[in-house]
């Protein structure tokens, strides 16, 4: 479960804005399921303090992993920042380790500066070495910036959004580096944002959609509908049943959204359909 929409950060992206008790309510409901896995960060609003008090109400479960995320105070991105950002986000969560911690959108400043000695990069690993951190990861949307910090040798995951979709397969390369140094790909935002989920009032990847894609996704609705299952089915399962991704991140809002997300990966999806899907999209296999 992706939790940007449980803070303010991400309303523009995904249209509703969430209170505190339907926060928790959804975490809660998370909790209550078969998803094992919340993938947060400091960047989210008050998605992490809003965790942290379901978390420290009720306990973490054993089998249950949470991740976070490494953020900027500003221009700040130095080894000192990310150490502080941990504290931070740890504080708010209840935590005193996290499963994974991620330098988060690295994109956004200089490869040197945040791979420098003393910088981001090492300060992470350190945290990882003092045993705060049983993995560390990279998260970022860019993906030729993404492979720079794979050849880097460091992460055990590394965590792209939007580019691997029924729409768009252009991080398979990304995919392929990861597995190649050993590290684990996670696939986030699987619905394009919103707009392979939606029938109205969606975003796909954050902004507008081109008339090109309207198009395709019209014709996949009714390829769906052929077959008697549902395009947010499909698409969850464009990912989920890869092998070479470990986890699928989906950002969830409400808590009745819980269960209609698990059931979306437990819908029986006819093996006919993908070559239909290929055809529609035009796409070499």
């Amino acid at each position: 479960m992706g939790t940007s929409p449980l803070g303010s950060a991400m309303t523009f992206a995904y249209g509703e804005a969430v209170d505190d008790a339907s926060a928790s309510a959804t975490i809660n409901a998370v909790l209550n399921s078969s998803i094992r896995f919340l993938d947060t960060s400091n960047a989210y609003g008050e998605a992490e303090r809003r965790i942290g008090d379901v978390l420290k109400s009720r306990g973490l479960p054993d089998d249950f992993v949470v991740a976070s995320k490494a953020d900027p105070m500003g221009n700040d991105f130095s080894g000192e920042r990310v150490r502080a950002s941990f504290a931070e986000s740890t504080s708010r969560l209840g935590l005193e380790s996290l499963d994974l911690f991620y330098l988060h959108d690295p994109e956004m400043f200089d490869f040197s500066d945040l791979t420098a000695r003393g910088g981001a990069v090492e300060a992470l690993v350190n945290l990882k070495c003092d045993g705060l951190v049983r993995g560390i990861g990279v998260a970022g949307g860019n993906l030729d910036v993404m492979r720079r910090y794979v050849d880097l040798g460091v992460f055990d995951v590394v965590l792209n959004h939007n580019h691997y979709t029924l729409l768009n397969r252009t991080a398979e390369p990304l995919i392929s580096q990861t597995l190649n140094a050993g590290a684990a790909f996670i696939n986030a935002a699987p619905y394009a944002s919103g707009f392979l989920a939606k029938t109205s009032g969606a975003t796909y990847q954050y902004g507008a959609p081109s008339e090109d894609v309207v198009r395709k996704v019209e014709r996949l609705r009714g390829l769906c509908d052929d077959y008697g299952v549902s395009l947010p089915a499909l698409a969850l399962r464009f990912s989920t049943q890869n092998p070479r991704i470990s986890s699928t991140i989906v950002g969830v809002s409400r808590p009745d959204r819980i269960p209609e997300l698990v059931s979306n990966d437990a819908a029986e999806i006819p093996d006919a359909i993908w070559s239909d899907v290929e055809n529609i999209l035009e796409i070499q296999s």
